[in-house]
C-alpha cells in the first residue's frame, strides 16, 4: 500500500464499529478492536468510507489480516489467524451476523477457502449508521437474528439460499421456503436481473429481510399491520414492484388477496405486478379457479416461463422463431 492511513479517521471508524457491536448487544469479549476490525474488513469500510457505502465482500481470515494492516495500519502476527477464527469469527456466526461459506455452504472444515460474509439484514443496519433510520434498522435486525437464532436453538435446519446480488441469507426448512429459495435464486435473475430483494418472509409469519429505509426511499411507507407478500423486489429498470406469493399449501393471489395487496402498496407510484409461484403446473391446477385476473404465474420446475391471467392485453401472435 502506498496510501497514506489517516489514523484520525481510522480510530473513528474502529470506535464507530465498537459502537455498533455494542448496540446489537455482541459478548463483551467481541468489544475490542480486532472484533471491530472484522467487521470493517466484512463490510469493506475504509477510513474514509461512509457507512452507508458498506458492501459484503467475501472474504477469508488472512485476506481480513492483510486488509487490517493495509487500511488501518494494524499487524498482528500470522499464529493470531486461529485466534481470530475461534474468538470473533466464530461468535459472529453464533450471533447471525455472518454466514460462513456462502459460496458452498459444505466446505470442508479444512478447506483454505473457507469465508465469511456479512447476513443481508447486517449490511442494512451497518448501511444505516449515523442516519436516522438506525434505531428503526436496529429493530428489524434484532427481530430477524432472533428468528434464526430461535430456529437454530430448536434444531430447525435451515436452507442457504444466495440473492441474486451474491448475498448469503438462511431460511427455516419447512413450508413455503424451499419455493421461495427458487424464486429468489431462479425466477429473479431471470426475470428481474438487478433487482433489489426488499422483503421475504419466513416460515411462522417472520420474516428474514424487511428493507424499512429502501421502502420509504422508493416512496412506500407500509403499514406495519398488513400482511407482507412472501417476496418483494424492486425491479428498478423498469420501476416495478413485484409482490411475489409462494403457494405450497396456501390460496394464490385470488381477487380478495389481490385487493389487499393493492391496498398495501396504494402509496406506491411504482407499477405493481401481482405473481403467484408454484412448485409445479400440477400444484398450480389445484387454484387454477382462484387465480384473480392481471396477475402472473411462475412455476419452479419451468422456470423459464411466465403464465399471464389476462390474455386481452398481450393479445398477439408469437414470434417465429
Amino acid at each position: 500500500m502506498t496510501e497514506t492511513i489517516n489514523t484520525i479517521q481510522a480510530s473513528k471508524r474502529i470506535q464507530e464499529a465498537l459502537t455498533i457491536l455494542k448496540e446489537i448487544s455482541a459478548p463483551k469479549e467481541q468489544q475490542n478492536e480486532r472484533s471491530a476490525l472484522c467487521l470493517l474488513a466484512l463490510a469493506d469500510i475504509r477510513p474514509e468510507t461512509s457507512w452507508d457505502q458498506a458492501t459484503t465482500p467475501k472474504r477469508r481470515i488472512t485476506e481480513m489480516m492483510d486488509w487490517f494492516r493495509d487500511f488501518y495500519g494494524k499487524q498482528y502476527a500470522p499464529n493470531t489467524r486461529e485466534t481470530v477464527k475461534r474468538q470473533i469469527m466464530h461468535q459472529f456466526v453464533q450471533m447471525g451476523l455472518i454466514v460462513e461459506n456462502p459460496d458452498q455452504p459444505d466446505r470442508p472444515i479444512n478447506s483454505p477457502k473457507w469465508c465469511y460474509q456479512l447476513q443481508q439484514q447486517a449490511l442494512s443496519l451497518i448501511q444505516s449508521y449515523g442516519s436516522d433510520q438506525w434505531e428503526e434498522s436496529r429493530r428489524n435486525y434484532t427481530i430477524s437474528v432472533k428468528n434464526l437464532l430461535q430456529n437454530r436453538t430448536r434444531n430447525i435446519p435451515t436452507i442457504p439460499v444466495s440473492l441474486p446480488n451474491g448475498q448469503a441469507i438462511y431460511l427455516s426448512s419447512g413450508g413455503q421456503n424451499n419455493l421461495i429459495k427458487d424464486i429468489l435464486e431462479n425466477f429473479c435473475p431471470r426475470f428481474t436481473p438487478g433487482g433489489l430483494v426488499l422483503y421475504v418472509g419466513d416460515a411462522g409469519d417472520k420474516f428474514i429481510i424487511n428493507e424499512t429505509q429502501k421502502f420509504r426511499e422508493i416512496g412506500i411507507d407500509l403499514d406495519p399491520h398488513g400482511k407482507m407478500p412472501d417476496v418483494v423486489v424492486y425491479y428498478q429498470q423498469q420501476d416495478w414492484l413485484i409482490l411475489i406469493e409462494a403457494v405450497t399449501s396456501h390460496g394464490p393471489v385470488n381477487l380478495k388477496r389481490h385487493n389487499e395487496l393493492k391496498k398495501l402498496f396504494q402509496a406506491s407510484s411504482k407499477g405493481l405486478v401481482f405473481m403467484t409461484a408454484f412448485p409445479s403446473r400440477k400444484d398450480m391446477t389445484r387454484y387454477l379457479a382462484e387465480i384473480s385476473w392481471e396477475t402472473e404465474v411462475w412455476v419452479a420446475d419451468q422456470p423459464d416461463h411466465l403464465i399471464h391471467f389476462n390474455g386481452e392485453r398481450f393479445l398477439g401472435p408469437y414470434k417465429t422463431r
